[in-house]
């Protein structure tokens, strides 16, 4: 198997380790509790459609160049996160009423945790795998 491929997918596996129980557990009654009418169930394919497109964007601007590093990856996939869920939360708060602050900034938090968290150990674990060399 390829490097990206190996860097692709171990990023995949760790990102939705984290999240997949954070959103169904951790998160849920936060979420019910601050925007709850807006929640309705979750629709597989954009949801998968997301998780497959973001861990291709964290290649491309995070883990994926020649001389990414741990430490790079750390730093570049907490900044990749902000920007990204920065965009969406920001923009919901702009637009929809029920939105609030407090679910900003959680959100926006997680999203710097997991995404530098992603980054980085699917980062080690193709160095492990398929080293570089």
């Amino acid at each position: 198997m390829s490097r990206y491929a190996v860097l692709y997918f171990a990023t995949l596996a760790v990102l939705l380790g984290f999240d997949i129980p954070y959103l169904g557990i951790v998160a849920k009654g936060f979420f019910q509790s601050q925007v709850g009418e807006m929640l309705g169930d979750v629709r597989p394919v954009p949801a998968v459609l997301f998780y497959l497109l973001y861990v291709v964007g964290v290649l491309i601007f995070v883990s994926a160049a020649a001389d990414a590093t741990w430490r790079s990856t750390l730093l570049y996939g907490a900044l990749f996160g902000l920007f990204c869920y920065a965009t969406f939360e920001l923009t919901a708060l702009a637009m929809l009423k029920q939105w609030t602050w407090a679910v900003v900034v959680m959100d926006i938090g997680w999203g710097v945790f997991v995404t530098a968290v992603s980054a980085t150990a699917g980062l080690l674990i193709a160095d492990w795998a398929t080293p570089r060399g």
